[in-house]
């Protein structure tokens, strides 16, 4: 698809739309499949400045209803082949006003004929540019988009992200992965993933090429390292498990991928046994470890992983994006400070990338969204609290993982992820996952864990970790699993994982 069929796209989904009523500040819900269509429907809202709103066509009706009432859409947009009637089921719940801007039989927005127009009589691409570009973002401070993730009350939150938050962290990506038009970016992102986000925009803000992968191609290791090489691909941003998958499949691959040049992980924490496999199974391919938060318009924090890194327990995440400052502080009892080097802390984000907040949430609001005091300059006034522990250690950051994740055990604060990155560190290890299980009145540890060959035993594993943490951080059971169950977005389910362990607890 060339940028004059994109543009003429664009033109089509912003007439229905306007047609329909949307209006700038409006929020729309989006629902359909990944592809050029979704980056149409974009472009399309953020030339009205309205608020896109993605919708998952694997959610049920009743969540999208849900959010749909939660975020006050005005308008429902459904586009592409669908198998799930769920949107219009929702929209008919919520009394929110539905367009549909392919027609059932259709596979795109530039073959929908249903508004009486084809190709033939609309305007020349020159008028069709000059309208789709009338209208510029007078405010930057304007909200762009809006993702609802699970919140801890089991009703989904709804973060807000404004236009400049936007804007900076798609030019951050471009400083440091590099991105010229000559690239090649690989489009897999689940569309409620805010990478999805700077999947689709990133090429097109620089002329560059966007590569489609559909979920049946991300499925299967070898044909997704397949569709890698024979489309060319040269840039890919996904989650760790699927850079493991790759590796897997690539190291097998005689011809590899050799038109690609990095990898960027994000969405949860990268271990230096994965990088490792990584580097020996796809040399010459560099790996941009990245971090960061929905709240604070995805990622805020970059580190290109070197050989040197690769001998500690976590690799870090390193040094903050451009037009933001990272703060590493220390609770007590009279206040915060900040943390001293290799001082662990609780992360705090200020500057241009964090958001205004949750809209339909005022208390979470005021809980994780602060006045910032740091930074008299500061374009939003806000810091966002991540709940994320971290430390500063000689310039660059590391993540410790979510703090919420802590528990107590014999009087002892454990943290999962502090175990998960020393258990890894094994070589018969694979992938783990440790929870904490509360069977009765006493909580215990139990590690998740795919092994290798050969596959070591319990005792094994505890002695190994009994050499290097404390008693009471040693897991009470090793469980040797044949898969970990993962989220829609590539993550492992904890959730998933613990219903596993309801029978034994019974």
């Amino acid at each position: 698809m060339s940028y004059a069929d994109l543009a003429r796209r664009v033109w089509r989904v912003r007439r229905r739309l306007l047609a329909a009523g949307c209006r700038p500040g409006d929020v729309v819900g989006c629902a359909g499949p990944r592809g050029v269509d979704t980056t149409a429907v974009f472009l399309a809202l953020e030339g009205i400045g309205a608020v896109y709103l993605p919708l998952d066509l694997s959610w049920p009706a009743h969540r999208m209803a849900q959010i749909l009432a939660a975020s006050k859409a005005s308008l429902v947009i459904v586009y592409g082949i669908r198998t799930t009637t769920a949107p219009e089921d929702a929209a008919a719940t919520t009394g929110t006003p539905l367009i549909t801007v392919t027609g059932a039989d259709a596979g795109s927005v530039a073959e929908d004929e249903s508004d009486g127009e084809n190709a033939a009589g609309e305007p020349g691409l020159p008028e069709v540019l000059a309208e789709i570009d009338r209208r510029r973002c007078a405010d930057d401070a304007e909200p762009r988009y809006l993702f609802y993730t699970s919140g801890s009350t089991g009703t989904p939150k709804g973060a807000l992200i404004e236009h400049r938050g936007m804007v900076n962290h798609l030019h951050a990506k471009i400083l440091e992965m590099g991105l010229t038009r000559a690239d090649r970016l690989a489009f897999t992102a689940p569309l409620v993933f805010d990478i999805a986000v700077c999947q689709a925009l990133l090429p097109i803000m620089l002329g560059g090429t966007s590569v489609v992968l559909d979920d049946d191609e991300l499925r299967f290791p070898r044909i997704l390292v397949a569709k890698l090489r024979d489309h060319q691909v040269s840039v890919i941003e996904v989650v760790p498990t699927v850079l493991d998958w790759i590796a897997g499949a690539g190291g097998h691959a005689a011809a590899g991928v050799p038109s690609l040049r990095l990898a960027v992980s994000t969405g949860e924490e990268l271990r230096p046994a994965l990088a490792r496999r990584w580097f020996a199974a796809m040399p010459g391919t560099e790996i941009l470890n990245a971090y960061g938060f929905t709240e604070t318009s995805d990622d805020i924090a970059h580190h290109r992983v070197t050989a040197a890194d690769l001998d500690g327990v976590r690799l870090p995440v390193g040094s903050p994006i451009i037009n933001s400052t990272l703060y590493v502080l220390v609770e007590e009892d009279d206040g915060w400070r900040a943390a001293a080097n290799g001082e662990p802390g609780e992360l705090f984000v200020g500057g241009l990338p964090v958001g205004p907040g949750y809209p339909d949430d005022p208390v979470a609001t005021r809980r994780a969204y602060l006045r910032d005091v740091l930074d008299d300059d500061s374009p939003t006034g806000r810091l966002y609290r991540t709940g994320d522990g971290a430390m500063l250690r000689d310039g660059l950051l590391y993540c410790l993982g979510r703090l919420d994740r802590q528990a107590k055990i014999g009087g002892v604060r454990i943290e999962p992820d502090e175990i998960e990155a020393l258990l890894l560190q094994h070589p018969g290890i694979m992938r783990c996952a440790v929870l904490v299980h509360h069977a009765g009145d006493t909580p215990e540890l139990v590690a998740f864990y795919q092994s290798a060959t050969p596959t070591p035993a319990p005792a094994q594993l505890r002695s190994y970790l009994a050499e290097r943490l404390p008693p009471a951080m040693v897991p009470q059971r090793f469980l040797d699993v044949p898969d970990l169950p993962l989220s829609a977005n590539g993550k492992v389910d904890h959730a998933a994982l613990a219903e596993r362990l309801r029978p034994a607890a019974r």
